[in-house]
């Protein structure tokens, strides 16, 4: 990995937009990201995305889970 090549657990919503675009075949956009952001999804303390916490509450609000990162 290059200086200048993002982290999956460090992207910034523009950046994850255009990685989950890449990899899923459908377009994501930034204001898709800043949506689930305000409805809960988990961001790292500098307001970055981890992409492995971010699939995970996505599978879980899929589930109809909901509950913290615990499981709880």
């Amino acid at each position: 990995m290059t200086a200048g090549t993002p982290k999956i657990t460090a992207l910034t919503a523009p950046q994850a937009a255009k990685v989950l675009s890449a990899a899923g075949g459908r377009r994501i956009t930034e204001a898709m990201l800043r949506a689930d952001i305000a409805a809960g999804a988990p961001v790292n303390a500098d307001g970055t995305l981890n992409l492995v916490h971010y699939a995970a509450w996505l599978v879980r609000e899929a589930a109809g889970g909901g509950g913290d990162a615990d499981g709880d």
